[in-house]
């Protein structure tokens, strides 16, 4: 079978750990030339050792100068995946005003940053794919104690219809994943800091009506099928992958 990302190159944020590092993997093991981006390079040490195609850089997507800078000195891109993110896991009542705007700035204004600085090439170049990775917990769906994280996925989404609406007829498409409940690295730190590990996997396992989570890899599949020419006719459109909890 043929390679679906080849000859192609990616800028993948939030590739330290869990769906982003997935989607890096996935992405080169399709062929495409990857640039994985975190905040803390050292997560990323052992990537180029598992792809030639995976080279990484380390960079903070809060900070816009910065991002900018490292987007413009990535090159010509033809694949943009905007997968860091943050989640606040309490209540509105608890949410702090630092608290919020972290939510805003690591979730859905690096993004658009992130966006306003690839799209012109892209639209130059007449092609692109930018997959932007919300959540269920978002305009989708309600989600206990993720007001804050529901609040600014739900405008990542928005930003993902909005950009597919502006560039529709360039060449140029904007798509968002959601994902249900996944198994990952930062899912595991909040079940650890519940103080009662196991109860706490349980509860994120009864979310779903198919009873397991879903996988980083299965998220890393859809991003590269949302990223591929297999949805060359696709725009502004939410992939959801939930195991059934929005259903």
């Amino acid at each position: 079978m043929a390679e679906r990302l080849s000859g192609k190159r990616a800028f993948v944020t939030g590739a330290g750990q869990g769906m982003g590092r997935a989607i890096a993997l996935a992405f080169s093991a399709e062929g495409c030339e990857v640039i994985a981006a975190s905040r803390t390079l050292e997560k990323m040490e052992d990537l180029p050792q598992q792809s030639a195609l995976i080279s990484t850089v380390g960079v903070d997507v809060t900070d816009g100068a910065s991002l900018e800078n490292t987007l413009k000195e990535a090159g010509a891109l033809d694949i943009l995946v905007n997968c860091a993110g943050w989640v606040h896991d309490d209540t509105l009542l608890n949410c702090t005003d630092e608290e919020w705007q972290r939510s805003l700035d690591v979730n859905v204004t690096s993004a658009f940053r992130a966006i306003k600085a690839v799209l012109p090439g892209m639209i130059e170049r007449g092609r692109g794919a930018i997959v932007n990775v919300a959540s269920v917990a978002s305009s989708i769906s309600g989600v206990n104690r993720r007001v804050a994280y529901g609040a600014s996925k739900a405008a990542l989404i928005g930003l993902s219809k909005g950009v597919a609406r502006e560039v529709i007829t360039t060449g140029v498409r904007c798509n968002a994943l959601c994902p249900g409940t996944t198994d990952s690295p930062s899912l595991g730190d909040r079940m650890r800091s519940s103080g009662d590990a196991e109860a706490a996997r349980n509860a994120f396992i009864a979310r779903q009506p198919m009873g397991r989570l879903g996988t980083v890899e299965e998220m890393a599949a859809a991003a590269v099928y949302l990223a591929s020419d297999e949805t060359a006719f696709m725009t502004g459109q939410t992939l959801v992958i939930d195991g059934g909890q929005t259903l």
